[in-house]
């Protein structure tokens, strides 16, 4: 389903409608330019990116051009082409881009220019892509609303009054209106698997480890932060997964992938049980209209043999949160602790990372060894499920996308929210699991407001996730008409 007009978006011209499977293969058949490809995004963006503000620190348009020139030339010659050659990609402004700008959000690196890339944009440049710019990103990736005092927000697809939320919110708006072919996105509490959500496009948080991140990331936040795809189709996440994913000798908890995710795309998956989890039992609040869509959404899966069962796992669901709670302040507030430190930098820090960083700064050892345990209990738990079922499902958010002006949701469903992730609360438990999970679409409610579905898998089962995530995607009443 294509974006709505709220925008008086401009329709995209058939070049940027193109998957980018597809157009990978026309560059490398010469049937297309990488110069026709890359001219056509940047005239899309210049068009369109003005309304919603997803690219920032986009490259001059003549140094761009001129590197796809290069890249036709080098077809011209006989010249090798990898799986994302001459694929113009904007990376989330998160991820280090050597000798392109990289403010985390933050006024504190509002002019940083790094001299080095992340593992993995290193990986899809040297596959092809033209990295053109940066996707917005909130400050230091903290909460799901996209937006930072260096760019401002970035606005929904398909409502320019919404939120388009994050942290991978540029990216997925930008997906989303057809300003890149594919996109990153990174995860720690949803901020790939939310803003998928809320643009009607794809995002895989892939299993732990699978992705290295960069050689700024330490062990311990990269226990539960991972980097991964997004896409405006399964087939283009798996081409950019397969470039991304591997082992790194210098990501200590990184593993090797065992072939081609978009070659194993080729064998359909043959169905399977669905444990669907709801609200658990109540637990979680949702914003009425939520549950309903994406159990509308789960009986279309079952036209793809995948059946589903309510079920609610017999666990402390609040203890578990506040494990989780616990270790992303040990890994985010500590991280955050060096600009604490110094008064200049603290005073321009947002709210919630002052918060996270005060709130670590009173954690004890035995706390975080509890929250550890607790989080090995949730794993033992989720191996049990997968003896019984392929799939666990649930909503990717608890709220419908909301006010922009909105930081946050201080209620969900008349209960008040104890802090800024709280009303995300759904997207934990793949995070503490280590698991894959991928958000598909579920639809718009009556208001036009998009909402997804999170379809998590067996630790790395990244490859089974993707085929039910292609099941499901071709039972969708507007894949015949995607490209």
């Amino acid at each position: 389903m294509r974006p709505v007009t709220k925008h008086a978006v401009p329709p995209a011209s058939d070049i940027c409608r193109l998957s980018a499977i597809e157009l990978a293969d026309r560059i490398r058949q010469r049937q297309l330019s990488v110069h026709e490809v890359v001219s056509a995004f940047l005239d899309r963006i210049e068009a369109v990116n003005p309304l919603v503000n997803a690219v920032v620190s986009l490259r001059e348009r003549a140094d761009i051009l001129a590197e796809a020139d290069r890249a036709d030339a080098h077809l011209a010659h006989g010249g090798e082409a990898g799986s994302l050659f001459g694929l113009p990609v904007a990376v989330k402004d998160l991820a280090l881009t050597k000798g392109l700008r990289t403010t985390f959000g933050s006024p504190i690196f509002a002019d940083f220019i790094p001299d080095t890339d992340d593992f993995f944009v290193e990986r899809i440049r040297k596959a092809g892509a033209i990295i053109i710019g940066k996707t917005n990103t909130p400050e230091f990736g903290l909460g799901s609303n996209t937006y930072n005092p260096v760019f401002g927000p970035t606005l929904n697809a398909f409502d320019p009054t919404l939120t388009a939320g994050g942290s991978s919110g540029g990216a997925a708006v930008a997906l989303a209106l057809d300003m890149v072919p594919v996109a990153d996105g990174s995860d720690f509490g949803g901020s790939l698997r939310n803003p998928a959500a809320y643009n009607n496009v794809y995002g895989l948080r892939p299993s732990q480890g699978l992705v290295p991140a960069g050689p700024d990331i330490d062990v311990f936040h990269s226990q539960m932060g991972v980097e991964g795809p997004m896409g405006r189709g399964v087939r283009d996440i798996a081409l950019l997964l397969d470039e991304q994913a591997g082992y790194h000798p210098r990501a200590p908890l990184s593993h090797a992938k065992e072939g081609s995710f978009l070659d194993g795309l080729e064998a359909k998956a043959a169905g399977g049980r669905v444990a669907w989890l709801g609200d658990l039992g109540g637990h979680l609040p949702m914003e009425p209209g939520v549950l309903e869509l994406c159990e509308v959404a789960l009986a279309r899966f079952a036209d793809a043999s995948f059946h589903s069962e309510k079920l609610v796992p017999d666990v402390d669901f609040e203890a578990l949160w506040q494990a989780f709670v616990i270790l992303r302040q040990a890994s985010s507030g500590c991280g955050l602790k060096a600009h604490y430190d110094d008064p200049a930098k603290r005073r321009l820090l947002k709210p919630e990372a002052v918060w996270e960083v005060e709130q670590a700064m009173r954690l004890t050892a035995p706390q975080i060894h509890a929250a550890s345990v607790r989080r090995t209990s949730w794993h033992r738990t989720l191996l049990s499920l997968f003896e019984r079922f392929d799939l666990i499902a649930l909503p990717t958010g608890q709220v419908f996308p909301f006010d922009v002006t909105t930081h946050w949701p201080r209620e969900v469903a008349g209960r008040t929210m104890d802090s800024y992730h709280r009303w995300m609360q759904v997207s934990a438990f793949a995070t503490l699991g280590g698991c894959p999970a991928l958000a598909v679409p579920a639809g718009f409610d009556e208001n036009g407001r998009p909402m997804g579905m999170q379809l998590i898998g067996r630790p790395r089962g990244d490859l089974a996730v993707l085929k039910a995530g292609a099941a499901y995607e071709a039972t969708l009443p507007w894949a015949a008409g995607a490209a």
